[in-house]
């Protein structure tokens, strides 16, 4: 059925039309109503502006692409559907995407008529004024498509602006709506084409249970596209419209079969289809014929990919580039058809759901979290995040169902963070590689610091004790063995010579922010132990700088968004930039790629002889955490008892019982399944060009502050507070030894001292 050539009738036939309707409708009804005036007692001139003022006063809008619809959420191949959001399940098409037979069996089923009358239909009306008045049979309301179609736009025009008191009276059985409804009709076939009102029609009626709009009915109930639909599927779906609930083929497939036959029997009888084939049609079991689709609602629905799913939307939530309000921007989500494009690579969320579930399952008896997050370096651009928990917004504390999305910000849904341990040691390598410092330098270290020699931390009087996994320190050390072997002591000779203040910057310089989206306002020497929280997607972020060649970038999780309409919106910017430069970025890399040749992370290696980028961490044995990159892509992973930071981890885990537990236990091969699996799906190609030293970082030592005793040096008086409130302790495990990581959490002390031992 294509496009019909419109009638435009005169004015006077149109009022003519309407005197006569609304007649029949006092006389259905019993009732006069007040203080109205037949309009047969004006001529045809004074009516017809009449009608025309009325119309004018309506604010009705009749596009359909502000209809409310389904949005998607894809993956960044662009195919893959990650998640479907609606409040009406709709997805708007044009007419030519609908095919002939269901456009001829609505017409049948609703108003044969329906390409013959001007909006609204007196034979039609008096048709039903005999039937149900007259014959005393059932109730028929004389309906035209068109005016279905106003009724509809009203209740949802009324809905959208959250009016309900609008709402109701848009569907109540009243002669005034009735006839406001035939007003609206007569005007809206003024200015539409019956083309475009069938269009409208078919995208705006319920086809039912939260089923909306001719294409959505066709995927629910048939798995097709509506172009596709056959006889048979589309006068299933034209009945549907009469009783929503009643003879939804799903719900009720016998008084569905029933209701599809009569629809077949009125497109023979009005000649849309040959009797022969609609008799044949008939005799198809509707059971055969459905070919059921669920479309799930929002995230919960979104498999191994919900964690990615909900920091998606947050993002769009909390961005004033889709609305003013949250309120706005979740209608957006909701009813704006949107096509969501995200950064996600399904190979990248397999291999991270694989990771964190085979190596430490959903439903381990310790309860811990197994977490990690990807991002593609120098781009911002993030590939994965999972969890080993079910997403689940009814989820409760101490069950493995939550909404809680550990792997990322407050803002984004998630808490407080983790400490992240000799992770963080990185931050400290680069900074000392800027200050202008050789990383060959031989550094004198103690397991005695005054807290007020470091250079912003302030003036305070307490001490500072730590040690190295074995006990002790080791004297002298430059910051390459020291970062081979996670050393805490050499860390903390390293913050006395450069300043906290440095480190700090070079960390925020990297991309590290605290949880609460804040920067580090208060400077402790235990910061560079990894004491600091940080998600687990800043961690990933600022490995991924280093592994950019010193570019980088806030994490993304869109590309594009799109609107049904064809609307283009603007999405937040990764704002990349270089922030280090390349020497420190490649000098710090290569440091790490010798902690996995040399070092302590050797069981990092990756396969195929693909040179790798590793470090460990152990957070005062609350957090296990392995972070590291290829030039292609960064991961960070930590498992904790996300439910009780501070909790320390110990006993049976995923069935292995050890008294103490490292970086390197679980997190690091949570880390290397993810990265193998990944490059390999993906077939990633290996790149050993990067990690290329700066010379100038390689050469020999300076003897600044490197020799004994001298720490009481140079001290800034600016910065902090931190470090005189207690106790700062640290465990990183033993020397050369493969599992490793560092750690430090702060407890008072009323001697004010401080004391740590590290883990790697």
């Amino acid at each position: 059925m294509g496009t019909m050539p419109e009638k435009k009738p005169k004015t006077a036939r149109r009022v003519f039309t309407l005197i006569l309707a609304y007649l029949l409708f006092c006389v259905a009804g019993g009732v006069v109503a007040s203080g109205f005036m037949l309009p047969a007692v004006f001529g045809a001139n004074t009516v017809a502006k009449s009608l025309t003022a009325q119309l004018q006063a309506e604010d009705i809008d009749f596009e359909l692409a502000d209809l409310p619809q389904q949005s998607r959420m894809y993956a960044r191949d662009g195919k893959t559907v990650i998640a479907t959001f609606y409040e009406q399940n709709r997805i708007i098409v044009p007419l030519k995407n609908i095919s002939d037979l269901m456009q001829k069996a609505v017409v049948a089923r609703e108003d044969h008529r329906f390409f013959e009358h001007t909006g609204i239909d007196p034979q039609g009306i008096a048709r039903a004024f005999v039937q149900t008045y007259i014959k005393k049979g059932d109730t028929q309301g004389g309906s035209t498509l068109t005016q279905q179609y106003v009724k509809n736009i009203l209740i949802d025009q009324a809905l959208e602006n959250d009016d309900p008191i609008a709402a109701y009276h848009a569907q109540e059985e009243t002669i005034a709506r009735k006839l406001r409804e035939m007003l609206i009709s007569v005007e809206l076939e003024k200015t539409y084409s019956k083309a475009e009102i069938l269009q409208g029609y078919l995208n705006i009626a319920q086809f039912g249970k939260n089923v909306y709009g001719v294409e959505t009915a066709a995927q629910r109930y048939f798995s097709k596209s509506a172009k596709d639909l056959n006889l048979v599927e589309s006068a299933t779906i034209a009945a549907i419209t009469k009783n929503p609930t009643s003879y939804d083929p799903l719900v009720n497939p016998t008084e569905a079969e029933k209701q599809r036959n009569i629809t077949l029997d009125l497109m023979s009888e009005w000649g849309f289809v040959s009797k022969a084939k609609t008799d044949e049609a008939k005799k198809i079991p509707l059971s055969k014929t459905l070919h059921k689709k669920s479309v799930a609602v929002g995230c919960q629905a979104a498999g191994n990919a919900a964690y990615f799913c909900d920091y998606t939307l947050h993002q769009i939530e909390n961005s004033p580039l889709y609305g003013k309000t949250l309120k706005e921007r979740k209608r957006l989500v909701k009813q704006g058809g949107l096509n969501i494009y995200t950064t996600m690579d399904v190979n990248a969320q397999n291999a991270a759901w694989k990771a964190v579930t085979n190596n430490l399952p959903i439903d381990d008896p310790s309860g811990y979290e197994n977490i990690i997050a990807a991002i593609k370096p120098g781009t911002g651009e993030v590939l994965a995040l999972s969890q080993n928990r079910i997403y689940d917004v009814a989820g409760s504390p101490g069950t493995t169902k939550t909404s809680m999305n550990y792997a990322v910000d407050q803002k984004d849904g998630g808490g407080t963070g983790f400490q992240i341990g000799s992770t963080w040691k990185p931050i400290n390598f680069a900074a000392w590689v800027k200050s202008g410092h050789s990383i060959n330098e031989p550094l004198a270290t103690y397991t005695s610091y005054p807290v007020s020699s470091f250079p912003g931390a302030g003036r305070a009087t307490d001490v500072w004790e730590l040690q190295n996994s074995g006990g002790g320190t080791v004297s002298p050390e430059t910051p390459l063995q020291a970062l081979n072997q996670s050393h805490n002591t050499t860390q903390a000779s390293m913050a006395q010579i450069i300043g906290l203040k440095p480190i700090a910057d070079m960390a925020q310089t990297l991309g590290y922010h605290r949880p609460d989206g804040q920067a580090i306002t208060k400077l402790s020497p235990s910061m560079v132990i990894g004491t600091m929280p940080a998600s687990p997607l800043t961690m990933a972020n600022v490995y991924a700088t280093i592994a950019a060649n010193g570019k980088e970038c806030t994490p993304i999780a869109i590309t594009k968004m799109t609107s049904s309409s064809g609307k283009t919106f603007k999405v937040p910017s990764a704002n990349c930039h270089q922030a280090v430069s390349s020497a420190v970025a490649q000098t710090t890399a290569y440091a790490m790629n010798l902690n996995v040749t040399q070092g302590i992370a050797g069981a990092a290696q990756l396969s195929g002889g693909r040179k790798t980028y590793a470090k460990t961490g152990t957070s005062e044995q609350n957090a296990l955490a392995t972070s590291g990159f290829v030039p292609q892509v960064a991961a960070f992973a930590i498992i904790t008892n996300a439910e009780n930071s501070g909790t320390s981890l110990y006993g049976t885990i995923n069935g292995v019982y050890r008294s103490s537990w490292y970086g390197s236990d679980i997190a690091l091969p949570t880390w290397k399944e993810f990265m193998e699996t990944y490059l390999s799906t993906a077939k990633i190609p290996v790149d050993n060009s990067y990690g290329n030293p700066d010379s100038a970082a390689l050469g020999g030592g300076s003897s600044s502050g490197s020799s004994s005793g001298d720490t009481g040096n140079t001290g800034g008086t600016t910065g902090s507070d931190t470090g005189n409130t207690g106790n700062t302790t640290g465990n990183t495990g033993n020397t050369g030894n493969t599992s490793g990581t560092t750690s430090g959490t702060t407890s008072g002390t009323t001697s004010g001292t401080t004391s740590g031992t590290t883990r790697q």
